[in-house]
């Protein structure tokens, strides 16, 4: 065990480079080096955790599992993930981001492998709750890596940078992997992510740095000269890093953060997992048609975390709150466009889905970490990351509970043929984005911390 944990564990730091051209050349290196790891092998990592979105309808009309019994196993993995958020975010401040993160990838690569070779619902419950285990690695390993890597004033662009690892993802699942499952069945959805994660792994690994200390480097904010306010003296060594992770659940502003998390998520996964299969049922689109719907989300999303994180910082001076009620109000349109109006026209239903996936990735942006990262210590930015996950995934599978079982007992067989109601848990949907709205515009006034 003492050879794993040192294994996984951040190196000590070394004696600082004393050329500051060096020092300059390495930051800015190893900067792009981490930014492209923490982005696109964030996104490719995507697939191993929503194939079964993909796969809810065959696995459903081949009388596999049915829609409940999916619920089942859709929450499964977001109970795990959450949880591994938390306890891996606490765990990511004392690691090394290169070991950490790539370790994780490649587990739930190896996992979606096996996915695909068995139909055992109890088998799948399992995998499916490991997967989020291990593929709550990713969100830590990036919170920490920019926490290090990245100053406060311009930490707001680089995480907006990295969120478009959701949207692209999303977009490799929706297009990519549902092109693989409509030549190939449903198998090639667990298979096709599983084969090329792997070889994510190990671009991870070698891309990717420990924090700028064990470099001989400075402190990113030393080198930028671009400090926050104190919430600790730093020149008390009695403070470790352990306290400073207990810290933050002082702090009454992450609280009302990670419930205004939890409720956006379950919107957010609600389309992620439902959004096909609502499509398909209501609209009457076909597999393809509707993983093309949801596709639009990628473009949108890639301009509206960019856009989040660029106009946070250049035209609010790094202020969240003012932007997350903007993007807020936008997502509630959509979400209304989308799930209770009647609307099937190819360019009005592109459109919605172009203003939903602009303003939901720009509230993950926001809701679901760089506000934590802003408000907490930044020794702490693994464990705040995994406080805000926990309340995020909460939602996101008590989502996939409530919605699974709204949706099984809308259904009616007519001449053998299963039709769903979508009318009640659209209703659910939608709400809880209103709830998540009103929370966050309550921290207008949080305080950023150093």
């Amino acid at each position: 065990m003492n050879k794993i944990i040192g294994f996984f564990k951040t190196g000590a730091d070394r004696k600082q480079l004393q050329d500051n051209e060096k020092v300059n050349n390495l930051f800015k290196r190893y900067r792009w080096q981490i930014m492209t790891a923490i982005t696109l092998g964030y996104a490719i990592a995507y697939t191993c955790r929503l194939a079964l979105s993909v796969v809810k309808k065959p696995l459903i009309d081949e009388g596999i599992f049915s829609a409940q019994e999916l619920g089942v196993i859709s929450s499964a993995i977001f109970y795990t993930y959450g949880f591994g958020k938390l306890t891996n975010g606490f765990l990511a401040d004392h690691a090394n981001m290169k070991r950490f993160f790539a370790f994780g990838v490649l587990v739930s690569a190896i996992i979606n492998i096996v996915m695909g070779l068995s139909t055992f619902l109890f088998l799948w419950i399992i995998l499916w709750g490991l997967n989020g285990w291990f593929q709550g690695f990713g969100a830590p390993a990036g919170m920490v890596s920019m926490a290090n890597w990245f100053s406060n004033k311009e930490r707001g662009r680089r995480y907006g940078i990295w969120s478009i690892a959701h949207p692209i993802g999303e977009g490799l699942t929706y297009i990519g992997i549902a092109a693989f499952v409509t030549w190939f069945g449903w198998r090639a959805g667990f298979f096709g992510p599983g084969f090329i994660c792997i070889l994510v792994a190990i671009g991870i690994y070698l891309l990717m740095q420990d924090r700028p200390r064990t470099l001989g480097l400075p402190t990113v904010a030393e080198w930028r000269n671009d400090f926050g306010a104190k919430v600790i003296d730093p020149k008390d060594k009695s403070i470790s890093i352990w306290d400073l992770q207990k810290s933050i659940l002082k702090f009454p502003s992450i609280w009302i953060l990670a419930f205004a998390s939890g409720t956006m998520y379950v919107t957010r996964y609600a389309m992620v997992n439902w959004g096909i299969l609502f499509l398909q049922e209501e609209k009457g689109f076909s597999l393809v048609q509707a993983g093309s719907y949801l596709g639009i989300n990628t473009v949108a999303g890639i301009v509206g975390c960019l856009t989040y994180g660029y106009v946070s910082d250049k035209l609010f001076n790094a202020r969240r709150p003012p932007v997350t009620l903007i993007f807020g109000l936008l997502e509630v349109t959509s979400l209304v466009l989308i799930f209770l109006t009647p609307i099937t026209d190819p360019t009005l239903l592109s459109l919605s889905f172009l203003l939903y996936g602009f303003s939901i990735s720009g509230l993950i942006t926001s809701l679901g970490g760089l506000f934590a990262t802003d408000i907490a210590p930044k020794k702490a930015a693994g464990a705040a990351m995994g406080l805000i996950g926990v309340f995020s995934y909460l939602g996101a599978a008590t989502q996939d509970l409530i919605s699974g079982y709204l949706i099984e007992n809308g259904t009616t067989i007519i001449n053998g043929v299963r039709h769903y109601d979508f009318s009640t848990v659209t209703i659910f949907w939608v709400g809880a984005s209103i709830i998540s709205l009103i929370l966050a515009t309550s921290l207008w006034n949080a305080k950023v911390s150093d």
